[in-house]
């Protein structure tokens, strides 16, 4: 048989057993195929594999993990889903690439034919265990961790889950003394609502999560967007969003704050956190609306306003003994704010208890900004991070110089590379940057061209988990050319690749073209020039301090199929001797022995313990004095952490560059240990 007619009678047998799992009307929808959506799969198809940096092709074992992840897609909880309902689409777990090449996505509505099937009587299920009578005295437990739960053996299992989630929704209002009435009144709103979002699905929002699905097969950052996703994150990159100034994410069926924006209105009001999970919404003065498994787009469409109006949010946040309740003035990001290099020189005898005597300038620098378009244009002012950077040292210069720099580059999320590679110029005189591999394997090295150096002194940068991309570039300059420490958390966040936006459509097609949406796919990867990627492992820091975000999922090796660390060839760099193994190792011993001392930095260590015995649990009590003790417990032990929320909530609302916290003071303190170190060596050398 030629392979043509084979692949023909594989898609035969492929339709013939879907018309088994359709519904006799969704067959008959399945016989007319969208034309369009056939092209828009195979262009998809086509980008996927001649672009992406795998160069890897969409074949059975891509097949095999597309067919897993969907279901996981629609159903992450595992509440939907029967594993007889996985069973009737088996056979297509090799079948999906050949489907995917000739742009049959019949296998996406039919199984999310069978998740609305499913969302149905789940939801009419719920509805009457919101009136059913619960014995909250019964001890029983609901696992919590989907990574241990099997999907539900069959339709009793899966009624069985529902009574306990629905008795755990009911418990949780009425531990916040909500009358049983209005608990039941509120769970039926939440039903209603979830019900009617599923219901309402347009085909191209499938489409979207099935074509998405197959690109998060290749990495976690690659993803189809459709014409209106693509529209929202434009309006994101245009920086021009009214709202609150927050990026979310979808996960587990919640709204996570994966970042709050500089100069928008959650980050100037100091209380919303990245990892608050956003439970329900209060649009304009209107009632809280349940979000929970709501689309993410819909749950933004909520929060999105005008500037002036304001949202309230309903977040549940990890330690946490009840949901916190938060009210928001949306406005317009203003990009000077967000993009905004700051520096201040401190004097440590004024500011640290032992009587040190030095001169210490701080840079933060928030992100890597650049305006390309000003700079195209020859504009002599355009914005940019190093142009910043640079005015900021040489202030430092004009006020007599400083003993030693502390750049932060916490929450610095990244940006531009040319904006690195400059700011890194201005540490170091010319030299390699990082290294750029490209999708067919070839690495190209990225140079500091400029001798110029406006800094010599010693040099601390200080990393956390959220320091990604562009900021693990300078931080593992700095590491690599010996030329000053890394401080902070135990590495950065570990994404070392790099996405491009590549509108959907033909090649050399220029009229009439149809918007078929956008794939933003993984193109490159960075290296240092030590030739170790940055992906996954970050830049380790030298010095590393507790911080409870060093022990929450954030890192990119956290990501599910996220790509490996990797290395290249390293490309010879100068050595500029500042840092030495001796040195390192005096700095940590003389940093632990405070930490050790320190009461805000002992408060700190139990808080992290507190955290990671709840990220760890499988399962939750559902026995009412069960929880109500422990959420009591909660509360008590978080109140010895109120001082030191409430000063760096105090410190975030005075919008200060470098907060008088124990926290930020070690940071001073190691530096003041480096620099007389660094002194030391010198005198040293000189006998």
């Amino acid at each position: 048989m030629s392979e043509h007619k084979s692949r023909r009678a594989t898609r035969s047998l492929t339709l013939s057993v879907f018309v088994l799992v359709a519904t006799t009307i969704f067959a008959a929808q399945l016989a007319k195929p969208d034309t369009e959506i056939e092209k828009t799969t195979r262009l998809v198809c086509e980008m996927i594999e001649r672009y992406h940096i795998s160069r890897r092709p969409i074949d059975d074992d891509v097949s095999r993990h597309l067919w897993e992840r969907f279901f996981k897609a629609l159903d992450p909880q595992k509440l939907y889903f029967t594993k007889q309902d996985l069973d009737e689409f088996r056979s297509l777990r090799d079948k999906l690439d050949d489907q995917l090449h000739e742009g049959d996505v019949s296998f996406c509505f039919a199984v999310y034919e069978r998740f609305l099937q499913r969302t149905r009587q789940r939801l009419q299920l719920a509805e009457k265990l919101v009136d059913a009578d619960h014995d909250f005295t019964q001890d029983e437990e609901m696992v919590i961790d989907r990574e241990s739960l099997s999907w539900p053996a069959d339709e009793s299992e899966a009624a069985e889950r529902w009574r306990k989630r629905v008795k755990y929704d009911l418990l949780n209002l009425k531990l916040e003394e909500v009358s049983l009435e209005e608990a039941r009144r509120r769970l039926h709103k939440r039903y209603h609502t979830l019900r009617k979002a599923f219901e309402e699905t347009e085909p191209d929002e499938k489409l979207e999560t099935y074509l998405s699905t197959l690109a998060h097969c290749f990495d976690p950052h690659s993803s189809y967007m459709s014409k209106q996703s693509l529209e929202e994150f434009q309006i994101a990159m245009r920086l021009s969003l009214e709202g609150i100034g927050a990026a979310l994410r979808s996960e587990d069926g919640y709204t996570v704050v994966a970042e709050i924006i500089k100069g928008g209105a959650a980050d100037k009001d100091g209380r919303l956190q990245v990892g608050d999970k956003i439970i329900a919404v209060a649009p304009d003065g209107k009632e809280y609306v349940d979000v929970v498994e709501m689309k993410l787009n819909h749950v933004v469409r909520l929060i999105r306003g005008k500037s002036g109006t304001t949202v309230r949010l309903k977040v549940v946040r990890e330690g946490a003994a009840e949901p916190i309740e938060i009210e928001l003035v949306r406005q317009k990001i203003d990009l000077s704010d967000q993009q905004a290099v700051k520096g201040e020189i401190i004097n440590s005898q004024e500011r640290l208890p032992n009587g040190r005597s030095a001169k210490i300038g701080v840079i933060n620098i928030p992100s890597f900004y650049r305006d390309f378009s000003g700079a195209q244009r020859g504009d002599e002012n355009f914005k940019s991070t190093a142009r910043d950077v640079a005015q900021v040292l040489k202030d430092f210069e004009r006020r007599g110089g400083v003993d030693a720099i502390v750049v932060d580059l916490r929450f610095n999320g990244g940006g531009a590379l040319t904006e690195a590679i400059e700011v890194s110029g201005l540490f170091i005189e010319e030299g390699p940057i990082v290294q750029v591999k490209d999708q067919k394997g070839r690495v190209t090295t990225h140079d500091d061209e400029d001798e110029r150096i406006l800094y010599r002194g010693p040099l601390v940068v200080v990393c956390n988990r959220l320091s990604a991309s562009a900021s693990e570039i300078f931080a593992g300059v700095i590491r690599d050319y010996n030329r000053g420490i890394i401080v902070g958390d135990s590495s950065t966040h570990g994404k070392g690749t790099v996405q491009n936006v590549m509108p959907v459509g033909d090649l050399f097609r220029f009229f009439g073209r149809l918007d078929r949406g956008a794939l933003k796919l993984t193109i490159n990867q960075f290296y240092r020039v030590n030739g170790d990627s940055t992906q996954n492992r970050g830049v380790p820091s030298d010095v590393v301090l507790p911080s409870l975000w060093d022990h929450m999922d954030l890192g990119e090796a956290e990501l599910e199929n996220a790509l490996p660390f990797d290395r290249v060839a390293p490309v010879e760099h100068r050595d500029y001797g500042l840092v030495s193994a001796a040195v390192v190792s005096q700095l940590k011993k003389a940093s632990a022995e405070r930490v050790a001392k320190s009461e805000e930095f002992r408060r700190l260590m139990r808080r992290i313990e507190r955290y990671e015995a709840k990220k760890n649990r499988k399962t939750v009590t559902l026995n009412e004095e069960k929880l109500r003790q422990e959420r009591a417990e909660e509360e008590r032990l978080s109140k010895e952490d109120e001082k030191d929320e409430r000063q760096e909530k105090e410190a975030a609302e005075r919008r200060e560059i470098f907060p008088d916290t124990y926290y930020n003071d070690e940071v001073l303190q190691v530096t003041l240990d480096y620099v007389e170190l660094l002194k030391a060596e010198r005198t040293a050398k000189l006998n």
